[in-house]
């Protein structure tokens, strides 16, 4: 499944959503679907996003919260899928995009690719998963981003393709503060 199109699908009509996104391929997928001030790109610390996502979810419950990520993120920190299963935040959503490497690093295979299941993972951390490998659910997800019980983990299996990089700013200082603005968490 081409991963560009699911999250483009994901992302129609977003409204208030607040999304995180991982490092590499997740920034550049969400950047080409439009920059907007509720998306919060992460560009270093591989293993962070689900905990970054699980943070705000947890500060802000009145806002649906969706973290998009590929593999490699969820594998370096397989810890944040037990705390978020432990915590159970209802507005929070974990969007897996697995090409089975790691991307950013040049696309060495990661343990996905060696037979390792993050949906299994996923849901013995007591997260509800929805395992997708073609668009024919993405407006069924796109649903449950904005309204589902939470924790959801989808998981998409999606091609390990090379595509454009659609980079959005990098200044951490100022996306930060556009976003926490944007969110209504900075004054």
């Amino acid at each position: 499944m081409d991963r560009r199109l699911l999250v483009g699908r994901l992302l129609e009509n977003r409204g208030d959503l607040l999304v995180i996104t991982g490092i590499g391929s997740a920034t550049y997928d969400v950047a080409a679907h439009g920059d907007h001030p509720l998306n919060f790109y992460i560009w270093s610390g591989l293993g962070c996003t689900t905990s970054v996502g699980l943070g705000l979810a947890l500060a802000r419950p009145d806002r649906r919260v969706a973290v998009i990520t590929g593999d490699g993120d969820v594998l370096v920190a397989l810890g944040s899928l037990a705390t978020v299963g432990v915590k159970q935040p209802q507005n929070l959503s974990i969007v897996c995009l697995d090409n089975g490497h790691y991307s950013a690093t040049g696309m060495q295979p990661s343990a996905t690719a060696a037979g390792v299941n993050l949906a299994q993972a996923a849901s013995a951390c007591r997260l509800r998963v929805e395992a997708v490998s073609d668009l024919s659910r993405a407006d069924e997800l796109r649903a449950l981003l904005h309204a589902g019980p939470g924790p959801i983990f989808i998981h998409a299996r999606v091609d390990a393709d090379d595509q454009k990089r659609i980079i959005p700013s990098r200044d951490g200082i100022a996306s930060k503060h556009r976003f926490m603005l944007a969110a209504g968490t900075l004054g």
